[in-house]
């Protein structure tokens, strides 16, 4: 119903275009709260360097809600960032972006960011210029694993074995922080991913296959993780993990890179480490979390497509995004722009070899209640009733679009 709304849309126009002063007004519309301050500063210099164009930032709270009713509403930003998710594939569907599939803002862009947009729609035109990408796996605390002697695992027989041998130690291994369901879906993510595959949800769609048939082994490893948390696995928020780990209360925290500066706000001094998480006993096979955080898109009926690609090649130049990666520490998705925070040089060999694979999450519907499903199933610890529920809910949002 939603994608069917938004097709009608497209019979008139955005509202952006040329102010009293002469310059074209372009809107800037992202979802991000804790990068708007990087924004604004780059916008600054941006809007300095144009005399005829001048870009303004829009990021209100809940962002992605209040995007979707603009959209039927027909007021559609000029720019429009995103992660890829999703919301973003059905406003893909619904042609309400430009297609930028020849556009040379795409030139400089990790090939593999490219076909992550393109199986996440399922379409081969590219709506999206990947900015910026997160990645999910395990933190560690340096100091900690140094004095116990610990090594890094590498496969999901050495994980265990470490969290045993930290248990045995009457120390916790793992932080866990399922008072907020969104947490819940960390391990899911990296489990999925790599046992199951992205190409899963493809078939999914085409209803060929079930949560049921493959989704075993990911349910079953994430009750076996549970063995190892603290005493009260569900009584703690995400912003009580990061105040633990950075305190050291605990040795691992399976997090996604985005925590790492909540964690240094509350202990400046911590020794991070961050490795892939090890999901099988084949190292050589493991892949990286790694998805797009952000991307750019640009409305369909914009008169402003050629300012808005302006803008959008200022952000993408190396030193802005290096800047925005910087300061946000993500990864770029600009080839040739590194990450040098010292937290997660163990993740870069794999996010340059190409060795990484998206959020599952992303190819969910929302509507599918994701993160509640797996709440419940780790505190019931049911798994026919966890993957029945799952296509359940797949199927119900599945009929409805």
């Amino acid at each position: 119903m939603l994608l069917c709304g938004m097709m009608a849309v497209l019979l008139s126009s955005c509202t952006s275009g040329d102010s009293a002063n002469g310059k074209v007004q372009i809107e800037f519309f992202q979802n991000k709260p804790e990068a708007k301050t990087t924004f604004d500063e780059l916008i600054k210099t941006f809007n300095a360097e144009h005399d005829d164009i001048q870009v303004t930032q829009v990021n209100p709270p809940d962002a992605e809600t209040v995007l979707k009713t603009r959209v039927v509403k027909n007021d559609i930003p000029d720019i429009m960032a995103m992660g890829a998710t999703d919301t973003y594939s059905i406003l893909a569907q619904s042609d309400i972006f430009t297609n930028l599939t020849d556009s040379s803002l795409l030139q400089t862009i990790d090939p593999n960011y490219i076909q992550m947009l393109k199986d996440l729609t399922g379409m081969d035109e590219v709506t999206g210029i990947p900015y910026a990408t997160n990645a999910n796996g395990i933190m560690y605390n340096k100091t900690l694993f140094k004095e116990m002697g610990l090594d890094v695992p590498k496969t999901w027989d050495e994980l265990i074995a470490t969290a045993q041998k930290i248990k045995d130690a009457g120390e916790i291994p793992f932080y866990f922080t399922y008072k907020d369901d969104w947490q819940t879906s960390l391990p899911f993510n990296a489990l999925a991913s790599n046992l199951v595959g992205i190409d899963f949800y493809q078939e999914r769609r085409d209803n060929k296959v079930t949560f049921k048939e493959k989704y075993r082994e990911v349910a079953e490893k994430q009750l076996e993780l549970m063995k190892y948390g603290h005493g009260d696995n569900f009584g703690k928020a995400y912003s009580d993990g990061n105040r633990a780990f950075a305190n050291g209360e605990a040795f691992m925290y399976i997090q996604g890179t985005w925590a790492i500066s909540e964690i240094r706000k509350a202990n400046p001094n911590i020794e991070i480490g961050f490795f892939p998480f090890p999901t099988g006993n084949d190292a050589s096979k493991i892949k990286l979390v790694n998805g797009i955080d952000s991307l750019f898109t640009i409305a369909a009926d914009t008169p402003n497509r050629e300012q808005a690609e302006t803008f959008i090649a200022f952000l993408l130049k190396p030193e802005n995004i290096g800047r925005y990666i910087d300061e946000q520490t993500l990864f770029s998705a600009v080839e040739d722009v590194k990450q040098d925070d010292p937290a997660v040089q163990e993740l870069m060999p794999y996010i340059e070899q190409g060795k990484v694979i998206d959020f599952p999450d992303h190819y969910i519907p929302a509507a599918v209640q994701l993160n509640s499903i797996v709440q419940s199933f780790l505190q019931n610890q049911n798994i026919d009733n966890y993957l029945d529920t799952l296509d359940k809910e797949w199927d119900k949002v599945a009929n409805r679009r």
